[in-house]
């Protein structure tokens, strides 16, 4: 908590300066960021692209996947052109206003990584669980029911933990030590009582990703071990579960990390702490497409044939008869 008096003035604006302590190296941050913003953008718009145009890829799981990639690709373009222009240029400047949406669109958007995967866990649970219900259950009006409580959580969490924060005085200092606008990397620089941003701010934390990984992971057993007592191979069920698990942990954690280290003692560096925070968020919207998409048979089965129209027909501009069809 902190006691600073509240001071007559607040700043309206505001200066980006996440690893400074690497003084002149972290310009050549811009290549990894570059290279991992660059594999998002292009893998999920493939994705995307394939599921929306290819009939195959209606089915219930891939509509979600699709819509993972959705979040994907937006996440990171919220921030990351932003950090990169910085590396380069140092444009690090902000509007205490323009600071607000960007924490709203990364918190909100980032909410629903977790969340989607909740709905695909749900997907995949009916389908090994309760395959003769199956359709039955994903029916929209009966699916619905499974989306609505998340979501309206999610807006309601974010919105009063972003309103707060736009309450604040901020007078200690205009600089966020950040690359974008992380809720405690901001409210750390008001001046007053903090405490009930704090609080709003773990509770989202904990309501969220941390509950809809605990749910996701709890699915993925019981699939585990459904299909276990199927009788089927256990590297084919162990191949299904256990990589999604592991890249939403390794997320989580990051994200824990992130979070815990505005709250606690720690001798994490500040570069550290800002490498983390952006990881949780551009580690699932690189490896995603990957884990969910080309390991998917169907979606798989598609990009070959997609890839395979486009490297071996013949442009068609003198015959509008032999165009792709998709």
């Amino acid at each position: 908590m902190q006691n600073i008096p509240v001071q007559n003035f607040s700043f309206i604006s505001f200066k980006f300066s996440g690893f400074y302590d690497l003084g002149e190296w972290k310009h050549f941050l811009f290549i990894p960021y570059f290279l991992m913003f660059l594999l998002s953008t292009t893998s999920n718009s493939v994705l995307i692209y394939l599921i929306a145009s290819q009939r195959a890829l209606h089915s219930p799981m891939c509509v979600l996947i699709g819509l993972m990639s959705v979040v994907d690709l937006c996440l990171p373009i919220f921030f990351v052109p932003n950090m990169l222009l910085s590396f380069l240029f140092n444009w690090n400047g902000i509007s205490l206003a323009g600071c607000l949406i960007q924490m709203f669109c990364i918190h909100y958007i980032g909410a629903f990584q977790s969340t989607v995967l909740v709905w695909m866990a749900l997907d995949r649970f009916f389908a090994i669980c309760r395959p003769f219900y199956y359709h039955e259950y994903m029916k929209m009006p009966n699916f619905l029911k499974f989306v609505i409580l998340p979501a309206i959580r999610n807006i309601i969490l974010i919105t009063t933990m972003v309103s707060l924060a736009g309450k604040l005085q901020f007078c200690i200092k205009n600089e966020i030590d950040h690359y974008f606008c992380e809720h405690m990397a901001l409210v750390q620089l008001a001046c007053g009582d903090i405490s009930l941003n704090n609080i709003v701010g773990l509770t989202a934390a904990f309501l969220i990703p941390t509950a809809d990984v605990v749910f996701f992971t709890v699915s993925y057993l019981i699939i585990l071990g459904s299909v276990l007592k199927s009788g089927k191979p256990l590297l084919k069920a162990i191949n299904t579960c256990i990589t999604h698990i592991i890249v939403m942990a390794v997320a989580i954690t990051f994200a824990l990390i992130a979070f815990m280290s505005y709250r606690i003692r720690n001798d994490f560096s500040s570069s550290i702490r800002v490498f983390l925070s952006t990881m949780y968020l551009l580690f699932p919207s690189c490896f995603n497409p990957i884990i969910y998409g080309i390991r998917t048979k169907e979606i798989r089965e598609q990009f070959f044939k997609f890839m395979s129209r486009i490297k071996f027909l013949p442009p068609c501009r003198n015959n509008p008869d032999r165009s792709i069809v998709m």
